[in-house]
């Protein structure tokens, strides 16, 4: 009986010492390298169709390479990433001050980077006569200090990118009206304002840019886009590529990866590859500007 013990005392040691071992050796070779393996990100949900995109080209170029993505407010990828449960994550800002701390406390390397210049498009229904407003305009409307006709203002998600721009950059720490609801993503948006006579609805332009025009001039025929401009501007400008490139149109944002990943892989390889010439063109057909890539304007005569 003591024999058995000391045996099976034994056997529990070495196997303790081979899982150790193992262990140790999947941490030196990581599971994935810069063109293969499995990784999980997560995506703020403004950038689902772009995104799809970009994942099918890489995967196609890389076959053995699987990126699932998870398309989510942004608030909830900064907290996939702070958990590590998202070694990824696309969003429209970069670390704040007090993120940035935390993984220097934990000495963990992190590097973010601007891929494109973005902008949320205001868009009414078709019967709607007002397609011209002024940021002061827009801002009464999103603070609540509009005393026009009913409006409902309507948002992709709660504690989405969209929201957290408008309160930031327009309504300077204000909240939203009581009349602001928030939909169940953007394309829901879309739906509702394309429904809805009174409706107003803040999105990515990406959702409403008409992927099959080539001049990128075109948006979807359902909704309204509306123009914008400044006090210190004489003309309303909506985002078409041109106008968020120049920052002329007033609600333009930056398109962010943020990465941590301690070794070169897979999200090494595919942030790599959004920043290529072949990603960019594929952001550009999504109507966001690209800003990785030399693009050069030219004065043209249209007869």
């Amino acid at each position: 009986m003591k024999l058995r013990k000391i045996i099976s005392a034994w056997i529990a040691l070495w196997l303790a010492g081979f899982c150790w071992i193992s262990c140790n050796q999947q941490a030196k070779h990581p599971a994935d390298t810069t063109t293969s393996g499995t990784i999980h990100i997560s995506v703020d949900i403004s950038y689902e169709p772009l995104m799809d995109s970009e994942i099918k080209v890489f995967e196609t170029q890389h076959p053995q390479a699987h990126i699932i993505a998870s398309y989510k407010p942004e608030a909830d990828c900064f907290k996939d990433l702070l958990n590590d449960s998202a070694r990824l994550i696309i969003v429209t800002r970069d670390l704040n001050e007090q993120e940035q701390a935390y993984f220097r406390s934990i000495h963990e390397p992190i590097v973010s980077k601007i891929l494109a210049w973005d902008a949320i498009a205001v868009i009414v229904n078709p019967a709607n006569p007002d397609t011209n407003m002024t940021v002061d305009e827009l801002a009464k409307i999103t603070t609540g200090d509009y005393h026009g006709k009913p409006i409902q203002l309507v948002f992709d998600e709660q504690n989405s990118s969209t929201v957290r721009f408008i309160i930031d950059s327009i309504n300077h720490g204000k909240p939203l009206p009581a009349y602001a609801m928030a939909a169940h993503g953007p394309s829901e948006v879309v739906d509702y304002v394309a429904s809805t006579p009174h409706a107003i609805g803040m999105i990515g332009v990406s959702w409403i840019s008409d992927p099959y025009d080539s001049l990128g001039l075109s948006f979807l025929k359902k909704v309204r886009v509306v123009g914008l401009k400044t006090a210190n501007e004489t003309r309303y400008f909506k985002p078409y590529q041109y106008y968020i490139a120049l920052k002329s149109y007033p609600l333009t944002r930056a398109f962010y990866f943020i990465l941590r990943e301690p070794y070169y892989g897979l999200g090494t390889g595919f942030v790599n590859f959004l920043a290529s010439d072949k990603g960019q063109l594929i952001i550009a057909k999504y109507r966001l500007f690209p800003a990785l890539m030399n693009i050069v304007f030219r004065d043209a005569t249209i007869q």
